[in-house]
């Protein structure tokens, strides 16, 4: 684990010449086991975020450096786009939360959806970790190999049961990415898992 980088939602982010926002999702290929992106988010401004490939970033300290200017940030792909959906008879809202309000058929609205390459999955903050009997904590993050960007770990951050405190999960134990994630593990082995020092994982 002591050559695994650690990639953490909420992490700071900077551009070679300046800070660029923060990790506001990681975005994961099922299938191939790997970290593909990570979506990086300047401000409040969802449609200003940018799918940031995993192999130009890097994690030190905490923290995620870009292995490229402001002026190249701003050139990749965004990670929100707005599209115009035709409403339906009833009750709709917008993307920005606010409050719900009455639509008629063909009237249309705005809404700011997140970019999902096709066969990726994302995680997002506040997403739910199962055990097999219950959910034991939140998804803070994905430890990476640098050499294939494979997650080799779950970086979780239990919940009241145990304190608060993080601990990397084997991705061997994820079962299932539905609505979180499904491990194979118990409340109490993961319990029994050493925490970790997510700016020296392996130390």
């Amino acid at each position: 684990m002591a050559e695994a980088t650690p990639f953490t939602i909420g992490a700071r982010a900077s551009c070679s010449d300046g800070p660029c926002g923060e990790v506001s999702r990681i975005l994961i290929d099922p299938a191939a086991g790997t970290v593909s992106h990570l979506v990086v988010q300047p401000g409040s401004d969802r449609e200003a975020g940018r799918l940031v490939p995993v192999d130009l970033a890097d994690a030190v300290g905490g923290e995620v450096r870009l292995r490229c200017t402001l002026a190249e940030f701003g050139r990749l792909e965004h990670a929100a786009e707005r599209e115009m959906v035709a409403g339906m008879e009833g009750i709709s809202g917008n993307a920005y939360g606010s409050a719900p309000e009455l639509s008629r058929p063909g009237h249309r609205w705005t809404a700011v959806e997140d970019v999902i390459p096709e066969g990726e999955t994302q995680v997002k903050p506040g997403d739910p970790v199962h055990a097999t009997d219950g959910e034991v904590g939140r998804i803070q993050g994905f430890l990476v190999d640098p050499g294939d960007h494979r997650a080799t770990h779950v970086l979780l951050e239990e919940g009241h049961l145990w304190g608060r405190r993080q601990v990397a999960i084997p991705m061997s134990a994820v079962v299932g990415t539905a609505a979180g994630l499904r491990l194979n593990l118990s409340k109490r082995q993961i319990a029994d898992l050493p925490p970790v020092d997510i700016e020296h994982p392996g130390g």
